[in-house]
């Protein structure tokens, strides 16, 4: 399924609608426009990553977006969000669903619709190769001399800040470039999750992953949606079950995860 890159104003228009009246659409009316809109950051490898040079989204999300687009009968039309807007954007019903490796975080569900789970990781670290004996706990990360680098807006950002206070905080705005920022040595670590960590640390022989089997954390990757629709939450859901029980799941993880 062809997946297209709009502007907000583009996106909008897509949907019958102007940026002034923007507002969560019903799941009847999803359907009847015959297109669903997918947010995306498209900068977390492996979950969802916009590649520049082919202009597609890539990865484990990005497979569930056109599974869930193909369930639905309808055209994936994604729609550009960044992991500061993330919140603000779902709530401003931008999108019919953002898809990316959203963590599923009691925050979140008190304020938007996240569905079922799928996968389970942690919080983990990457770091500059070389230096995989330095950090054997959490605790040798949060020392003064350790630089830490979070992306901001994201559980990553509130990982750093709440585990690793005495550290270097760096942020830095783009979460695709903070690997390659680590390897550098611009940095010594990276807050990031046990998806990210493994991908990066088999393609980058300039970053190590030591902790990735023991990652600080047990969490859940969701689907994110504004609260308005109900309907759409169940239809999901639906959709989510049957993707598990059918192995269809299993094989993304094999492909992309593991």
């Amino acid at each position: 399924m062809k997946k297209i890159l709009l502007t907000a104003l583009a996106v909008a228009a897509a949907a019958g609608m102007t940026l002034s009246d923007a507002q969560a659409r019903s799941l009847d009316e999803i359907k009847a426009s015959g297109k669903l809109l997918v947010g995306s950051t498209g900068d977390y490898k492996p979950m969802s990553y916009l590649n520049k040079e082919t202009g597609k989204y890539e990865g484990f999300d990005a497979e569930m977006a056109a599974s869930l687009a193909k369930h639905m009968g309808l055209e994936l039309v994604y729609v550009p969000t960044t992991w500061k807007t993330l919140q603000s954007d779902t709530m401003a019903d931008k999108f019919d669903v953002a898809m990316c490796g959203i963590t599923v975080t009691d925050a979140r569900k008190a304020v938007m619709n996240m569905s079922d789970g799928y996968l389970t990781f942690g919080k983990t670290i990457l770091v500059t190769k070389g230096k995989e004996g330095q950090f054997k706990s959490l605790d040798d990360v949060n020392q003064p001399a350790v630089r830490v680098m979070y992306n901001p807006g994201g559980t990553n950002e509130k990982f750093a800040k709440e585990s690793t206070p005495k550290a270097q905080l760096i942020m830095h705005e783009q979460n695709a470039e903070i690997p390659g920022l680590v390897g550098e040595g611009k940095a010594d670590v990276m807050i990031t999750e046990t998806m990210e960590a493994r991908r990066y640390a088999k393609d980058n022989p300039k970053v190590a992953a030591p902790l990735v089997d023991k990652p600080f954390t047990e969490n859940h990757f969701g689907v994110l949606m504004s609260k308005e629709s109900p309907a759409l939450l169940d239809a999901v859901n639906a959709w989510m079950a049957a993707i598990k029980a059918d192995g269809t799941l299993d094989k993304w993880e094999n492909q992309y995860i593991k």
